[in-house]
């Protein structure tokens, strides 16, 4: 097997369109794993239908015993990539879709890049009818670990799980996919710790579709404070990565692009997210950040900028 493509689902009203991009790749040896996190939506009755309309065996379902929910939701993605038997794996939500030629197109990257632990899907954003509404720029077809987290961070900024093909024994070997509340940034260091050897190699055709609607987690305020704190984490973890200057010179430079602006970015980010909070419950979230703001390393200027950002998105 080839292929293991995982979907933790919950939310039907995408998801047959989700199982149907899969199940129309023009790459046939790949399976489809489903893992059911208690949703009282009918995933199964889904699952069951495509299996009926298509005449290969290619689709596994599976049950959790308690929801896991979005806060654990890298629980879920680490149950299915146990469950995987592929060679390579996608993990990918329920409400997002593939393009019918995805597999084809990694498959073409791996036969030129074939020892990489990691491969990057170009993404377009698609709105809750599937019309256009973005895509991610253009990357180079080889990056080491470095270009990519400079470009991530300072130039695209987008980025989301199903972007990536992994290789599943190495994902294996690194500890599965790395674990933060709500898998905030989970993402960005699971590929990071894919790329750090021997860099990532980046389809320049879109094959991963990522619906923006306003069920999905990035689109939730009532998780900032989760994700304020899994942004704290990847600071951390960010910042211990660091410690190890690269020898080689282009990636030295990269290197110290990131380590002079990356601190400052993710508080850049963190007094947005604060203003956000305050708008959203402003005497709550006024009192909570004021016992909290300087956890994030933030100063009495910075969180005065957040609480002007969050006084400017009440007014409007």
């Amino acid at each position: 097997m080839k292929y293991s493509i995982v979907i933790p689902a919950y939310k039907a009203t995408f998801f047959r369109e989700c199982l149907e991009s899969i199940i129309n790749q023009t790459f046939d040896d790949y399976e489809i794993i489903v893992l059911n996190d208690c949703s009282p939506e009918g995933i199964k009755e889904i699952v069951d239908n495509c299996r009926s309309n298509t005449n290969r065996d290619i689709i596994r379902y599976y049950e959790n015993e308690r929801n896991v929910g979005a806060v654990d939701v890298v629980d879920n993605w680490n149950k299915l990539l146990d469950l995987s038997k592929g060679d390579y794996i996608i993990c990918m939500g329920d409400d997002d879709k593939l393009a019918e030629d995805c597999l084809e197109q990694y498959n073409s990257l791996i036969d030129t890049y074939p020892s990489l632990d990691v491969y990057h899907g170009r993404t377009m954003m698609i709105d809750e009818k599937s019309r256009f509404c973005g895509i991610q720029e253009e990357r180079a077809e080889w990056q080491s670990v470095y270009s990519l987290i400079w470009h991530y961070t300072f130039k695209d900024g987008v980025q989301f799980i199903g972007d990536f093909l992994f290789n599943t024994e190495s994902l294996k070997k690194n500890g599965g996919f790395y674990k933060l509340p709500l898998a905030w940034c989970s993402d960005c260091i699971t590929s990071f710790i894919s790329a750090s050897s021997k860099g990532i190699a980046n389809t320049f055709y879109p094959v991963f579709y990522y619906r923006q609607n306003n069920c999905s987690i990035t689109n939730n305020s009532s998780y900032i404070r989760l994700k304020m704190q899994a942004i704290k984490m990847y600071l951390d973890w960010m910042l211990d990565f660091l410690k190890n200057q690269p020898s080689n010179n282009i990636d030295r430079k990269y290197w110290e692009l990131i380590k002079n602006g990356f601190e400052n970015k993710i508080q850049h980010h963190e007094m947005y997210m604060i203003g956000n909070d305050i708008k959203n419950g402003f005497l709550n979230g006024f009192f909570y950040w004021v016992k909290h703001f300087k956890e994030y390393n933030l100063s009495w200027t910075q969180f005065c900028f957040a609480i002007g950002i969050g006084v400017a998105m009440k007014i409007r």
